[in-house]
C-alpha cells in the first residue's frame, strides 16, 4: 500500500484549494456540482511530489522505462513519476482532434509504458492516450491517476491504479437540478480559457 492514505491525499487537495464546489460544465459536457481543479494542485510541487511517489509506490515490481501522459496537466505527473523512477518521460497532445506523440518523443518496440492521468471523468482522454502508446507497438504495464471520478464507468484493459475515487454526481444538462435551480453554471478547465 502507498504512504499516503484517502485522508491525506483528500488533505492535499483541499491545503490546495482543489476541490471545488458549485455547478460546473465539465469538458465532457455533463454538469456536476462539484470539480476538481488538478492545476490549484500542481502549482505545488511538493504536493505533486508526493502524489507521484505514492503511484510509482504501488507500481514498483515493474520495469518501467517510459512514463507517459497526457497533455497539459499529465505531462507534470507523468515528469515526477519518471523522476521517482529514474526514468524518461512523454507526453501526448492533441492534434486533429486526437492525442498523438509529437516533439519527436520515441517509443520502442517493447518499451515498458507507464500511463498516468490527472483526473478521469469518463476515460475517453486516457483511451486515447492508449491507443497513442499501442500504436507504438510499446508495452503497457499500468495506469495510475490521482483521482477516478468516473464512479466506476471507466475501464481500461491494464491494471488501474487511481491514489483516490471520488463518487462525485454528474447530470446531462437536461437532467441537471443545478440549472432547474437556475445556479450559475461555471466552465472550467484549459478548454473554455480564453
Amino acid at each position: 500500500m502507498n504512504s499516503l492514505d484517502k485522508e491525506a491525499i483528500l488533505d492535499l487537495f483541499r491545503k490546495a484549494g482543489a476541490f471545488l464546489e458549485g455547478h460546473f460544465l465539465l469538458t465532457s459536457g455533463l454538469h456536476s456540482p462539484y470539480y476538481v481543479e488538478k492545476f490549484k494542485l500542481l502549482q505545488y510541487p511538493r504536493y505533486v511530489e508526493q502524489l507521484a511517489q505514492a503511484i510509482a509506490e504501488h507500481f514498483q515490481g515493474e520495469k518501467i522505462d517510459v512514463v507517459v501522459g497526457p497533455a497539459v496537466g499529465g505531462i507534470v505527473l507523468a515528469y515526477e513519476v519518471a523522476r521517482a523512477f529514474g526514468v524518461r518521460m512523454a507526453f501526448t497532445e492533441r492534434e486533429e482532434g486526437r492525442m498523438r506523440f509529437r516533439r519527436d518523443f520515441t517509443l520502442g518496440e517493447g518499451d515498458r509504458v507507464l500511463i498516468v492521468e490527472d483526473v478521469v471523468t469518463t476515460g475517453a482522454s486516457l483511451s486515447e492516450v492508449i491507443e497513442a502508446v499501442q500504436e507504438k507497438g510499446a508495452h503497457i504495464v499500468g495506469i495510475g491517476v490521482l483521482v477516478d471520478r468516473s464512479s466506476g464507468r471507466a475501464s481500461f484493459p491494464y491494471p488501474f491504479f487511481p491514489l483516490l475515487q471520488m463518487e462525485i454526481p454528474v447530470y446531462t444538462p437536461d437532467e441537471c437540478p443545478l440549472c432547474r435551480q437556475s445556479i450559475a453554471l461555471q466552465k472550467r478547465g484549459s478548454r473554455y480559457l480564453g
